[in-house]
């Protein structure tokens, strides 16, 4: 069936962002960061996390936040650097719209509207979802740091003065001033 062809096309397409790397890190030496999807996915948790904190729609939160990075299967990740010479968000759009125009309606219509309210920025779930992507990208900077690559306190010291949720920012004190990367030791103690 043609539908489920194109919907087949969608989801592999999707799939490209596991091979995709976040450009923005290479710039602090990072030689191997992680993936677009594995960013999306961690966003995806956070704004779940931080949508039930502000009480805010979880479910957009979710969608916003897992689809906010789509269109880089097309037009691949750029840091902002070079997003300084282009017109990213118009090349974004772009490619969003497409990968999606010929999915069915209900899905093209559910996801351009939510497209379209992370971009203006004018509800709160579309506030949190940002948050939960500027969270992500400070928390993993934060391990970056404990790893080693120093740089990336540069990074720590910027980013947060975009978050606008009080839990986001909440957040981000308590991970600042946290081992975060120790979490597991505790769970490595050997039992008999």
């Amino acid at each position: 069936m043609i539908k489920d062809r194109k919907i087949i096309d969608f989801l592999s397409e999707a799939g490209l962002l596991k091979l995709i790397k976040r450009s923005g890190w290479w710039v602090l030496g990072i030689k191997n960061p992680e993936s677009v999807a594995e960013h999306s996915f961690r966003c995806a948790i956070i704004g779940y996390a931080l949508a039930k904190m502000e009480n805010a729609d979880s479910d957009k939160v979710l969608k916003m936040s897992l689809f906010n990075d789509l269109q880089e299967a097309r037009i691949n990740d750029s840091h902002k650097m070079a997003q300084r010479y282009i017109d990213y968000q118009k090349a974004e759009d772009a490619a969003f719209n497409e990968q999606i125009s010929s999915l069915p309606k209900s899905m093209k219509d559910e996801l351009s509207s939510l497209h379209k309210e992370y971009r203006n920025q004018r509800t709160k779930e579309s506030i949190v979802a940002r948050d939960a992507d500027i969270l992500e990208c400070l928390i993993q900077a934060k391990e970056y740091y404990g790893h080693g690559f120093k740089e990336a306190n540069k990074f720590m010291r910027k980013a947060p003065l975009h978050l606008v949720s009080k839990s986001a920012k909440r957040l981000w004190r308590t991970a600042k001033s946290s081992d975060i990367n120790n979490w597991w030791f505790g769970l490595s103690t050997f039992r008999r």
